[in-house]
């Protein structure tokens, strides 16, 4: 009998016996390939990480302090529970959210295109090579990353230039703007582009594949089912697996993005930048602020999946 087969426990629940004995799957799923399935798709990725993203938005500003502590020099590193006292103290409260504008709207368009991209990417692949394990995962989640960031730089230089500076926020985002511009021509915007390319890659390739194979491998062996536990569960192994490989990615970004054509020795690309740092402020100063990105990035990714698991569900979507 097909009751007697042994089949993993995700396997059971895509399947339902029929009226002859017999097995079929019963999915329902919305198409990434139609109009209304690729709105869906960017909708509820991108809404989801905007939210994350502003729930988490002072750390991320203590993070871009922290890593441009004693830039070209050694020395005892100030923590981010000081940081964050002394930022309050200097600049205030609202000095946390600077940057909150182009950082909610990098969200939507980089939130969108890095989720939405990473399921069509994946059922491509499993469409032209009859596979969808681990390999393939982390291709898809590094091709959506990497397309995602290339698209949204401009504004990811915006955030951390206002971030750096408390007397901008008078200014705004758009005046700004325009003084890079003029100032250092519209190659400015894409400062940091290869190395945020990298880092975004990185990121999406080990937080999606990770996210999604750790949700195959409880739900097939433990008692976990679909739903608020595994979700959560899930999400927290790939935070931390996302902190440990991109936080020296994103130091040396942060450092490109944020030097100014006029600085005498600034860094020629990521590798210089990379190379720089270790000469001379140690292999330390590539984690600098790596508390910080873990203290954002471990909830960031957590209430990311969550929340777009349930949009997901709302919308008639499946499950990642």
């Amino acid at each position: 009998m097909f009751s007697s087969v042994w089949l993993p426990r995700k396997n059971k629940k895509k399947l339902k016996e029929n009226g002859n004995g017999a097995f079929k799957f019963n999915e329902k799923r919305i198409s990434a390939s139609s109009a209304s399935g690729a709105l869906y798709h960017f909708g509820t990725s991108g809404i989801s990480v905007a939210v994350a993203t502003g729930l988490t938005h002072p750390l991320d500003v203590l993070k871009v302090r922290l890593q441009m502590q004693l830039v070209g020099q050694r020395g005892p590193l100030i923590g981010m529970g000081p940081l964050f006292v002394q930022v309050m103290k200097n600049e205030g409260p609202k000095s946390l959210y600077l940057g909150l504008t182009p950082a909610l709207t990098r969200s939507l368009l980089y939130g969108g295109l890095r989720l939405g991209l990473y399921e069509p990417s994946k059922y491509a692949c499993d469409w032209a090579f009859g596979s969808n394990n681990i390999l393939f995962k982390i291709a898809s989640g590094a091709f959506a990353g990497a397309i995602s960031t290339a698209l949204t730089n401009p504004v990811e230089v915006l955030k951390v230039r206002l971030q750096m500076n408390s007397d901008l926020r008078q200014r705004g985002p758009i005046a700004e703007m325009r003084r890079i511009v003029s100032k250092e021509g519209i190659g400015a915007l894409w400062k940091g582009v290869g190395p945020a390319s990298v880092r975004a890659a990185a990121l999406t390739a080990s937080q999606l594949a990770t996210y999604d194979e750790s949700k195959q491998i409880l739900v097939n062996w433990t008692p976990l089912e679909e739903g608020f536990y595994l979700h959560l569960t899930s999400s927290t192994i790939a935070g931390l697996v996302s902190t440990l490989i991109t936080a020296p990615i994103d130091m040396v970004k942060t450092r490109l993005m944020l030097q100014r054509e006029s600085v005498v020795g600034s860094y020629k690309n990521g590798f210089h930048c990379a190379y720089q740092v270790l000469h001379t402020e140690g292999p330390r100063g590539l984690y600098k602020g790596g508390f910080a990105i873990f203290a954002r990035l471990g909830p960031q990714t957590t209430i990311t999946f969550i929340l777009c698991e349930k949009l997901r569900k709302l919308a008639g979507l499946n499950a990642i």
